[in-house]
């Protein structure tokens, strides 16, 4: 508002073509924050593509959800990954959608990457034992 009475006060006295001026600045300026924003997103969602391509079995993920583990099998065709969570005697497996990686660190030397059997033999016997519970309800 206090813009607009500038303007009128800027017409009374003078020449219009400083008002022409003026409103020219302010919306270059728009339109170069529009350029300068569409340019900045498009790096960051070129670096997250880079972080989910350059995934590897054995590195620690951070999931959107605060999930953390290490990857235990990917599937590109399905574009998912196994993440792996717990201690040795209590390990889980938990299957994500790449789109759920928050953070990515290389692997360990301690991170043991499970073999593909093994996940899958692990995935089906936790979701018979959630079946087993579900019926017995």
């Amino acid at each position: 508002m206090l813009f607009w009475n500038l303007l009128a006060d800027e017409q009374q006295t003078s020449d219009p073509t400083l008002s022409y001026i003026i409103m020219g600045v302010l919306i270059i300026a728009i339109i170069g924050l529009f350029v300068w924003q569409s340019i900045s997103g498009k790096k960051k969602q070129k670096e997250a593509m880079e972080m989910v391509n350059s995934l590897k079995i054995g590195d620690r993920v951070k999931t959107i959800g605060g999930i953390c583990g290490f990857v235990a099998q990917i599937n590109d065709a399905e574009n998912t990954f196994v993440l792996e969570t717990g201690l040795e005697e209590n390990k889980c497996y938990v299957k994500f959608d790449k789109g759920a990686i928050y953070q990515t660190a290389p692997a360990q030397g301690n991170a043991n990457p499970a073999p593909e059997k093994k996940v899958e033999e692990k995935v089906e016997e936790k979701a018979e034992k959630v079946e087993e519970k579900a019926e017995e309800k």
